[in-house]
């Protein structure tokens, strides 16, 4: 890629950033907005300036762009369709115009300097600082459990057998299984008197996620994704922390192989191990009986 094509589209990103800087904010997709919208212009989408794809002494990779320039350009002379196979660009709507770029900043640049006019795109709504703040405040409980969803709350091929899939058409539309005894596990937490909150680092529609749980009839406090791309000035994060200490008497995180417990009265730590020679939810459901004796 010549430098001067470089250093224009530096430009370009520059640009895009000043020019929407202090007045962009999300907005919530309405349900067909979510539904309906499947492309967008290019020019429509706009970078995060919290990305590393836009802070200049990290990003962009023009190695990158150029591998899916030249994809591009392949599937287009042999599918007529130059994003065929790639995942859609993960978006959020917002305000005055267009989408913020979530996930997929080297797909859509690739796509903006070949000229193509549109690209796939997924709108997603996600929880907000603010909205997390409001949830913990709003809440009734003083005890919560944290898991993540890709690694412990989600069916793969490490964590054992899945639940039962969802009966068709819904099965179609909730392609992600849950791990078997999760709903159970929910269930028992819900009934006493615990907060769940589920976190992951990649990006999820979080009205997804919370319809997927109802089909399973539990309910999950808290919806956090997008970890990894989550941006955080250390008085955020203190002041976060200290929401956390000041709601929960403590807090349990759950993994595959451990259950621990941070105890915000005694400022203590304490780690209990998952029996794997029984069912993972019941070993689960025995140590939190156990805390809570």
């Amino acid at each position: 890629m010549g430098k001067n094509i470089s250093v224009a589209f530096d430009q370009y990103i520059a640009d895009d950033i000043a020019k929407y800087a202090g007045v962009t904010m999300p907005v919530k997709a309405g349900f067909f907005n979510r539904i309906m919208v499947t492309k967008a212009l290019c020019t429509a989408l706009h970078p995060n300036p919290d990305d590393e794809f836009s802070i200049p002494s990290v990003g962009p990779s023009y190695r990158i762009i150029s591998e899916y320039e030249k994809r591009y350009i392949y599937n287009l002379n042999h599918s007529m369709n130059y994003f065929n196979g790639e995942e859609p660009i993960m978006v959020e709507k917002i305000r005055p115009d267009g989408y913020m770029i979530l996930n997929g900043h080297h797909r859509w640049a690739a796509a903006l300097k070949l000229g193509y006019e549109k690209i796939p795109i997924q709108v997603i709504n996600v929880t907000s600082n603010q909205e997390i703040k409001n949830i913990i405040k709003n809440s009734k409980h003083d005890k919560r459990v944290t898991l993540d969803l890709d690694e412990v709350v989600f069916w793969n091929p490490n964590n054992g057998p899945a639940e039962n899939d969802l009966p068709f058409p819904l099965n179609k539309f909730y392609k992600d299984k849950l791990r078997l005894g999760i709903p159970a596990l929910f269930r028992m937490l819900n009934q006493t008197g615990y907060d769940i909150w589920v976190y992951s680092s990649k990006f999820y529609a979080m009205e997804y996620i919370r319809a997927l749980f109802n089909k399973y009839h539990v309910h999950v406090t808290g919806i956090v994704t997008g970890t990894s791309k989550r941006k955080q000035t250390s008085q955020e994060k203190n002041e976060m922390q200290d929401l956390y200490v000041k709601k929960y008497l403590f807090t349990l995180h759950i993994d595959n192989d451990s259950v621990f417990m941070m105890d915000n009265v005694r400022k203590e730590f304490q780690e209990f191990t998952i029996d794997k020679g029984i069912n993972w939810s019941k070993s689960v459901m025995d140590i939190i009986k156990e805390i809570d004796a």
